[in-house]
């Protein structure tokens, strides 16, 4: 029987997407919510896109008061495509320059998995723009030889989908559990728009990160929100950056691609998080 054929719809309305023109960063692709509250600045995982990784999340911020603004990362989605490798430091710097011609910073920066990493750089590289930090299904560094192989082999995907990207995506897709559908469609298709060049040198690159030298020296107020079931980022490395940073630590049982597939598991232990920032600057605004 054939396989039904989906258009690639969004599975619900995203806040505007924005093209922020910044000398020294190029166009850079974002959703922005607008509004008055606390500004959040989301920073998305590797192989995903900002609607991919945050795509349920949204509206669930946007209710509770505050201005979402997400960024597609260097050569994911319709992020820019310069003509340099791919390196984690630019992505902090495109989402720093961009809080910067918003004139919202500072602002809290939340980063999942690869956005994490690029949280942390964040931190240490543009510390005026970060008021505190959410680090979920991240870590210091993903060097034991157990986690590399897995980045390797995820690597593997950015040579596949130079070569065949709609079988390859379509099959890595089954491999991780989604079946044909009309969501499938849509996410097939966002995975589609990645530079495969650039997928896998962002994988070359988490595997050469390694915060655990300078990460400690950083004051920011940070909250920890650990994905219990993950099979990418072991539940102990995610604690072992969450003493490292001195962060409250919320739990919230799913794998790792689960923060786009079970939202209302993770989205309560992410605004758990985000209230207790909140209710941290107040405090010490009083």
């Amino acid at each position: 029987m054939p396989v039904p054929s989906w258009s690639p719809d969004p599975p619900r309305v995203f806040p505007p997407a924005v093209t922020l023109s910044v000398p020294g960063h190029g166009e850079l692709f974002l959703r922005d919510s607008g509004g008055e509250g606390p500004v959040l600045m989301l920073l998305h995982g590797w192989i995903a896109t900002a609607d991919l990784n945050w795509g349920f999340a949204y509206d669930d911020l946007i209710e509770a008061g505050y201005r979402v603004i997400a960024i597609d990362h260097r050569g994911h989605g319709r992020g820019v495509r310069p003509l340099v490798p791919f390196r984690l430091v630019d992505c902090a710097a495109d989402a720093a320059a961009a809080l910067r011609a918003f004139g919202v910073a500072p602002a809290t920066v939340v980063g999942y998995s690869m956005g994490g990493a690029v949280a942390q750089l964040m931190a240490r590289d543009h510390r005026d723009v970060v008021q505190s930090l959410v680090l979920s299904g991240t870590a210091q560094h993903w060097m034991e030889p157990q986690t590399r192989r897995y980045w390797r082999a995820m690597s593997a995907l950015g040579l596949s989908l130079a070569l065949a990207p709609r079988a390859s995506v379509r099959g890595y897709l089954k491999r991780v559990g989604l079946r044909p559908s009309p969501l499938m469609a849509w996410v097939q298709s966002e995975v589609m728009r990645h530079s495969a060049r650039d997928i896998a040198e962002a994988g070359r690159e988490l595997g050469r990160f390694d915060s655990r030298p300078w990460l400690g020296s950083i004051k920011v107020p940070c909250a920890v929100v650990i994905t219990t079931k993950d099979s990418a980022v072991p539940v102990q490395k995610q604690r072992e950056l969450a003493t490292a940073v001195r962060a409250q630590v919320f739990e919230t049982p799913i794998d790792h691609l689960d923060v786009t597939f079970r939202p209302k598991l993770y989205n309560p232990a992410l605004l758990e998080a985000l209230a207790t920032l909140t209710a941290h600057e107040t405090a010490r605004a009083a």
